[in-house]
């Protein structure tokens, strides 16, 4: 299978390509760069691979919780490649890419994933993996760093540490991105599963711009990780 994947949700952009048995990685700045760099990234990575957009079996991205601008960024390049190569697209969740990174890391398989979502709050989403992968446990949560709870057995996984430090529930951490490679890990079980879209449904998942979350969806991700009795 061949498969293209890149993330640019945070500070750092990251793009992988693989062709089943090998696989190619570029790490470089994101932010306000990414929208300069990550066409002639792809075009690289490709050449390096020895096959074109045309040969792909799907496009990953990441998109989303995370940058506004990288969100759209991500969006925007993976919709202009699908469309003229005629390849489906696939959005991955970029908290569970932190997931998958810390079950790559250190073998979690119950994971609170956090990114910086800058304005003193941070994207928080609970995940638990089994033979069938990865699970979400409740909604995603926007909120301040000191309203997350983790219960024992859980890791915390993400970005955030250095911005929140002791903020965030004590227990055990590993710092990790949404890494590309981790892309290309969750996107065979995600195609298998029928998760791929034609390209003008490459949309962001945007969560602060959500007005209408409840209480409920806001308070999910608390539940998924508080001790039980």
């Amino acid at each position: 299978m061949k498969l293209l994947a890149f993330d640019t949700s945070t500070e750092t952009m990251s793009v992988g390509v693989a062709d089943g048995t090998r696989s190619w990685r570029h790490v470089g700045k994101g932010g306000p760069l990414a929208s300069s760099a990550l066409i002639p990234a792809i075009q690289a990575l490709l050449a390096q691979a020895g096959f074109g957009l045309r040969e792909l079996d799907a496009i990953a991205f990441g998109h989303g919780p995370g940058s506004f601008t990288g969100l759209r960024t991500a969006c925007a390049v993976a919709q202009g490649l699908a469309f003229g190569a005629g390849v489906p697209v696939l959005g991955i969740d970029t908290l569970m890419a932190v997931a998958d990174e810390a079950r790559e890391q250190a073998g979690c398989t119950s994971v609170v994933a956090v990114l910086d979502a800058r304005m003193d709050e941070v994207y928080a989403g609970a995940y638990q993996f089994d033979a069938g992968g990865w699970t979400r446990r409740g909604a995603f949560s926007l909120d301040r760093p000191e309203a997350l709870a983790l219960a024992p057995g859980w890791t915390l996984a993400g970005n955030a540490f250095a911005a929140y430090g002791d903020r965030l529930p004590a227990g055990p951490r590993i710092a990790c991105l949404p890494d590309a490679q981790a892309l290309l890990r969750l996107a065979p079980g995600l195609l298998a599963a029928g998760c791929a879209v034609p390209a003008d449904q490459a949309l962001p998942l945007y969560i602060r711009d959500k007005v209408a979350q409840t209480t409920d969806e806001r308070s999910a991700i608390k539940a998924a990780a508080r001790p039980s009795p």
